[in-house]
């Protein structure tokens, strides 16, 4: 028998059985940090954050729930799931900007493919609406800092 959730006892992948398990609240909160070079991030505070494509910060905080949203449609075996909240807030760090995605839900399976989704879709969008500035720019450090509910709870 496999460790990993997704493959099967003859190493096939296989999208996981949740039938049995209970419905619980879970939430999940996953960030990326997006990272400008200093000019780039001075010219966009100098705009209040807006290109000729628009409002940066608010542009990407649509996408990143829009996919939170659909991510059974990208992920192969994420399970579809009716999302009850959704909240994105990107906040400034020095020249970096801070994305923060927190999806809630009650289910019998976690969110935190959501939360990674609408952080990541959130976090290409702004470098989609700033590329003009520079290509430069960097998206790194995605990763899930808190969960709960479930089997186990992390952060």
């Amino acid at each position: 028998m496999s460790s990993f959730s997704h493959v099967d006892s003859a190493a096939r992948p296989t999208m996981v059985d949740v039938g049995d398990k209970t419905v619980t609240k879970r939430t999940a909160t996953a960030e990326t940090r997006v990272r400008f070079p200093h000019a780039v991030a001075e010219a966009l505070r100098g705009q209040q954050f807006n290109t000729p494509k628009g409002p940066v910060f608010q542009t990407a905080i649509i996408a990143g729930t829009m996919a939170a949203k659909r991510t059974h449609e990208l992920i192969p075996f994420c399970h579809p799931l009716g999302i009850e909240s959704c909240k994105l807030a990107i906040d400034m760090e020095g020249d970096d900007a801070i994305v923060r995605c927190t999806v809630s839900v009650h289910h019998k399976t976690g969110v935190e493919m959501e939360a990674l989704t609408g952080a990541s879709v959130a976090a290409l969008t702004i470098y989609d609406m700033c590329k003009a500035l520079s290509h430069d720019i960097v998206i790194a450090d995605t990763r899930l800092i808190e969960k709960r509910g479930g089997k186990s709870d992390i952060g």
